[in-house]
């Protein structure tokens, strides 16, 4: 029996066409797409499927997008493998949503009204403090911080070894850059994103969140969900409401959350949802832990064959 922890992707990982295997062949995933689609009031499910990509990439879009799939897929899942032991579940900034979810502390049809809404007020507050993020590479985290300080900007994303994610106002991260440079960083590269997410510049978004958060139903989860603000297990009510509200305005401890869960005696890893970012970050933390991916419906066969 295998003994695993799931974990959920994050903003970035879509793509035209991500789910549609599963839709065409899986009843509970099917059952997902329609329930999202009732939820937000429009088809998701063909903006998915169709595109076009310039409406999927929009952040309230792609929030909602992300979380529909990774849900589906992770249904799709629990029907082949119901025996499966999950001992910890864990998701990268917008997959904390959807972690919640698979611990059952948050209902699906919560879990999607409050991401939509968070893609809203993350792209309202963009609007009003424009910013971007820009992940540096080949840099200590002292390091990286020093460049925060002297530039003015902030760390947002601890990814893995090496690779830490800068938020700031353009002209900090050009200065940024530069100061990245001359300490030897390998690469600064400016993400293609629509603001400075998980820093400061999203304060109103966190503000506008801990009023909805206040209004729903939040229960203990099943399982220990890694809080991506504290690098360690929530359990309360309202504990996971002032993370989730955090979190929008502080950096992702994402290295942290993985090296406590593996720490807990967790080797293997089940990464559910479209793309393999967490795959990559996950070999770069520890490459002794082994991860599966559910992104795609051969994906999934490939995995019924492991015991």
């Amino acid at each position: 029996m295998l003994n695993v922890a799931y974990v959920f992707p994050g903003q970035g990982a879509q793509y035209v066409g991500m789910g549609q295997d599963f839709y065409n062949t899986c009843a509970p995933a099917k059952e997902t797409f329609e329930r999202a689609d009732k939820v937000l009031g429009f088809a998701i499910s063909g903006l998915m499927f169709k595109g076009p990509l310039e409406e999927l990439t929009k952040t309230d879009n792609c929030q909602s997008a992300i979380f529909t799939a990774s849900i589906a897929f992770l249904y799709a899942l629990q029907a082949q493998r119901p025996a499966i032991t999950v001992r910890y579940a864990a998701g990268l900034s917008l997959g904390e949503y959807t972690a919640l979810v698979a611990a059952g502390a948050i209902s699906f049809e919560e879990g999607l009204k409050l991401v939509r809404k968070r893609g809203r007020y993350m792209d309202q507050a963009a609007q009003e403090n424009p910013g971007g993020m820009v992940s540096l590479i080949g840099l200590s985290l002292d390091a990286v911080k020093e460049i925060c300080r002297r530039s003015k900007t902030e760390v947002a994303n601890r990814n893995c070894p090496g690779q830490t994610v800068i938020s700031g106002r353009e002209d900090a991260l050009e200065k940024a850059k530069e100061l990245a440079r001359v300490q030897g960083a390998k690469k600064a590269i400016s993400l293609q994103v629509a603001g400075a997410f998980h820093s400061s510049l999203m304060a109103s978004a966190a503000e506008k969140l801990t009023r909805d958060l206040k209004q729903v139903e939040v229960r203990r989860p099943g399982m220990p969900v890694i809080s991506n603000v504290t690098a360690d297990e929530e359990n309360s009510s309202q504990e996971i409401k002032d993370n989730l509200a955090r979190q929008v305005a502080s950096g992702t401890r994402w290295e942290d959350s993985i090296n406590f869960i593996s720490s807990c005696g967790i080797k293997t890893f089940i990464e559910i949802g479209p793309g393999k970012v967490l795959k990559g970050l996950l070999r770069r933390i520890n490459p002794e832990l082994k991860v599966y991916n559910i992104g795609t419906l051969e994906e999934l066969e490939k995995f019924n064959t492991f015991r």
